[in-house]
């Protein structure tokens, strides 16, 4: 074990002091995984700006050809930590796919996903779009515009498919909620059927983010949920047409964490501590002076090995903007979220609204008590982790007080109706009292037998 001294290499926005804390390192050489997405962005930019390295930390990062392969590597060692889809830890922890106590310490970003359409699927929608005054479509879309579409597959002996990232993903879970919102049932899974399209009227699958608009164009599926920049691409590429962003689905809603097994914490305190100051100070860069270090990002996301893609199509949504159709750029300030509006802080009732997902659409096959709920979220994700690396920081000069949720009982005040698209508010103190009011989804005592809902 190393004494190190902390805090002297990187400058930020903020006076560094010249000495820092003092933290014993358990261990200093970590290897972390991501995905190619653009809210991977905390990772590079801790290593890029020197974050980690003002802790004592020796990082590699490495891409992963997708999210098995990822989590499979954080629980077997190969990967001390990694850039995780909010529903992996969750998931890993109560068994369903891979069995593993994972936990989050610092929630990556909110927002960021958009729900894409071929070119094709979008000349169909059109007449059932309302229109502003200057012509363009109004905004939110509602997957009720899809629905004819949808019965005119039906009609044609034909399935309706769409693609989303991984069962456990935002991405399944946002794009399942949008079609509900709009009438279509997006199916259940069932312990014995793990397809998740019983009873579907769209067809989900998986398909890895960077493979999407490549899989749009062959037309194996209609349509699709993904991060950025892969909506973009779609645009760029002449190919299909976003229509929806999540941050319009359901206004700052959260996205991806930062995941460690709950050994590695334990084994390394100080070493986890450590990680989560710099993934800190990286997300508070991203954010400060009105995303004014945005285009910075974009030019180290666009390299190889990070993202990958053309620096005009990530500023495309990174820097304020999203672009629907060619030409029809509108203002989205808030697509991609670091630091604002405790962005970084993993409240449990996030993780409580990923819970009602998961037994709303059947992955979760038998009824949970409300308190059930708040043990699992507690079980992952840990504010108190957090808290104590950003103590560490105010205390070295290197963020504000001000900035943080200290007396937080971690749990988001309601989200009211206004800021989702269906209008039904979510509050992660009543799970079961939500469930029941989503007009599409398991309920109560429900269970999939079959291919039926009994209950």
């Amino acid at each position: 074990m190393k004494k190190l001294l902390l805090g002297l290499a990187a400058s930020t926005a903020l006076v560094s002091p010249a000495f820092a804390e003092l933290l014993e390192l358990e261990k200093d050489e970590l290897t972390f995984g991501f995905i190619k997405l653009t809210d991977m962005a905390p990772l590079a930019v801790a290593y890029e700006k020197g974050y980690f390295l003002d802790e004592g930390l020796f990082v590699t990062l490495e891409a992963q050809a997708n999210w098995k392969v990822l989590l499979d590597g954080v629980i077997d060692g190969q990967l001390d930590g990694a850039h995780m889809l909010a529903g992996q830890p969750l998931a890993a922890t109560i068994g369903f796919g891979t069995e593993a106590h994972i936990i989050t310490p610092f929630s990556m970003d909110l927002n960021g996903n958009g729900i894409t359409v071929s070119n094709e699927v979008w000349e169909k929608m059109l007449p059932h779009i309302p229109k502003m005054e200057d012509g363009r479509p109004q905004h939110p879309i509602s997957a009720e515009a899809l629905a004819p579409v949808v019965e005119e597959f039906r009609n044609e002996g034909k399935p309706f498919n769409m693609g989303m990232v991984f069962p456990v993903s935002t991405h399944n879970y946002e794009l399942r909620y949008w079609l509900a919102a709009g009438g279509l049932h997006p199916g259940y899974y069932s312990p014995e059927n793990i397809s998740g399209q019983i009873g579907a009227d769209v067809f989900l699958s998986v398909t890895p983010p960077p493979q999407m608009p490549a899989t749009l164009e062959a037309g194996t599926i209609h349509g699709y949920c993904v991060g950025e920049p892969w909506n973009q691409q779609a645009v760029f590429k002449g190919i299909g047409v976003p229509v929806i962003t999540d941050y319009q689905l359901w206004k700052n809603n959260p996205e991806k964490v930062f995941g460690i097994t709950a050994e590695f914490a334990q084994e390394y305190p100080n070493t986890t501590l450590a990680v989560t100051k710099a993934l800190i100070r990286a997300a508070m860069w991203l954010d400060e002076n009105e995303n004014a270090n945005r285009p910075e990002a974009v030019e180290i996301l666009s390299r190889a090995e990070y993202v990958g893609a053309d620096y005009d199509v990530i500023a495309n949504s990174m820097t304020g903007f999203f672009e629907f159709e060619k030409g029809d750029k509108r203002d989205i300030p808030d697509f991609n979220v670091f630091f604002r509006y405790n962005a970084t802080y993993p409240f449990y009732s996030d993780a409580v609204w990923y819970l009602t997902q998961m037994r709303r659409w059947g992955q979760i096959a038998e009824p949970k008590s409300d308190s059930w709920y708040d043990e699992v979220a507690k079980s992952v994700y840990k504010p108190e982790i957090y808290l104590e690396a950003a103590r560490l920081l105010v205390e070295e000069g290197l963020a504000d007080e001000a900035d943080f949720p200290w007396d937080s009982d971690g749990y988001k005040a309601p989200t009211p109706a206004a800021d989702i698209i269906d209008g039904i508010p979510y509050d992660g103190r009543a799970p079961n009292a939500y469930l029941e009011s989503l007009p599409i989804g398991l309920k109560a005592e429900q269970r999939v037998v079959g291919t039926e809902v009994e209950g």
